[in-house]
């Protein structure tokens, strides 16, 4: 990887923040845009903007025409059957959320649940809706650096839930999962599958037939591409089971007075005039992706994540969560006796762009005994000199707040 040719692409790393040059190291939250992805999305509005779907002329047909491919390249990405299997939402949230109700039209008082407590509380708050009718959500515990626990995973497994839902990797601590095996075990227990690949596919290679998984959800803005633009996968037959989550326009075929018809997959999920520029820019963000390579990104992201921790384990006062190994380039951290808000605007004023908080993940921190960690996240554009210029904004930090 040509990390220099590569940090060219994106012109917000351009940016100077109080007189510095950018650091931007929350890549967990969102990743910046390549200049491809830019001029992708300017172009269909300066060439191609009109309605999918909708009208017989040149420009409709242009614009539908770039959308479908934009199905066409995801399906590719994560190596679907067909584009009918992919869904477009606006985010991971919305992907999770529409199973959640589709999939609970059918579970019935005292069915469970199961997800852990290692999530993001997207893929915990839209189950938890199910409660009114009567179902029941139970979480997998975590052992203290971060790991699923197998033993009580094997427990609540012999409830026999009807769903599985999970994450590919921890936003908070990077923590990998091992989807495969995951996979296996909930179908081994007649659940079916659902995971959470928001932090997951812009870092490892998936294949959904391989895995026989029954649906993914993730997000564009979190893999170079526009905000906006969620993907659910979903097994092409679950799918055309499923009721809509939302009616209303072209998710139809035929609508009187007396009854509506829906429209084939895709589209039956996909109601209303959806984010035909944030999918077109999508698509050329996966190819971007595609052509670095998501290995060489992974084994980039590695390289940076051991230097950064190395670094960070010889600086007195500093605390790191999460596993040792089989981690996301993410480092989540405490510097003894300085809030973790404090040591992000401190870092801010060298132009280091760090999260902290709790990272949309509650239950996880109650887990922890903690209320907050600060986070830094790596990805393809970050250098030695990014990792460098973060592990001296944490010295200036322990300078300021005289930790010993």
């Amino acid at each position: 990887m040509n990390i220099k040719k590569i940090k060219e692409d994106f012109p917000i790393l351009k940016k100077k923040i109080n007189g510095f040059e950018l650091v931007y190291l929350d890549n967990s939250a969102t990743t910046q845009k390549p200049i491809q992805v830019i001029e992708a999305v300017n172009c269909y509005y300066e060439n191609n903007n009109a309605n999918v779907h909708r009208g017989g002329y040149e420009l409709s047909r242009e614009s539908t025409d770039l959308y479908e491919e934009a199905h066409k390249e995801t399906a590719e990405f994560i190596k679907a059957k067909k584009m009918e299997e992919i869904i477009f939402t606006k985010n991971t949230t919305e992907s999770i959320n529409l199973l959640s109700f589709s999939l609970g039209e059918k579970l019935k008082k005292n069915d469970v649940v199961l997800t852990t407590k290692i999530e993001h509380h997207s893929n915990i708050v839209p189950w938890q809706q199910l409660k009114r009718k009567g179902i029941k959500v139970e979480f997998v515990e975590v052992t203290k650096d971060g790991k699923l626990n197998e033993k009580d995973l094997e427990e609540k497994l012999s409830f026999k839930p009807k769903i599985f839902a999970f994450t590919g990797a921890s936003n908070v601590l990077g923590t990998v999962n091992d989807i495969k095996k995951l996979v296996k075990q909930g179908k081994d227990a007649d659940a079916l599958t659902i995971i959470d690949a928001a932090q997951f596919v812009q870092h490892k290679k998936i294949n959904v037939k391989k895995l026989n998984v029954d649906f993914i959800a993730f997000s564009s803005h979190k893999m170079l591409g526009p905000t906006g633009i969620g993907v659910l996968y979903g097994k092409e037959e679950l799918l055309e089971e499923m009721p809509p989550f939302m009616t209303g326009g072209d998710m139809i075929s035929k609508v009187s007075c007396e009854k509506s018809y829906w429209n084939s997959l895709p589209w039956k999920f996909e109601a209303g005039t959806p984010n035909i520029a944030g999918g077109i820019g999508f698509r050329i963000a996966l190819k971007y992706l595609e052509r670095i390579g998501i290995e060489e990104i992974d084994k980039h992201e590695q390289k940076l994540l051991n230097y950064a921790t190395k670094e960070m384990q010889e600086i007195d006062g500093i605390e790191i969560f999460g596993p040792e190994k089989n981690k996301l380039g993410i480092i989540s951290f405490n510097v003894k006796g300085v809030h973790p808000h404090d040591v992000s605007s401190v870092l801010d004023r060298k132009g280091i762009a760090i999260r902290s908080g709790n990272h949309c993940a509650q239950p996880l921190m109650e887990e922890l005994g903690i209320k907050g960690t600060a986070r830094a996240s790596f990805y393809l554009y970050n250098t030695k000199e990014d990792a460098d210029k973060f592990i001296e904004g944490i010295k200036e930090v322990k300078k300021i707040f005289k930790v010993d």
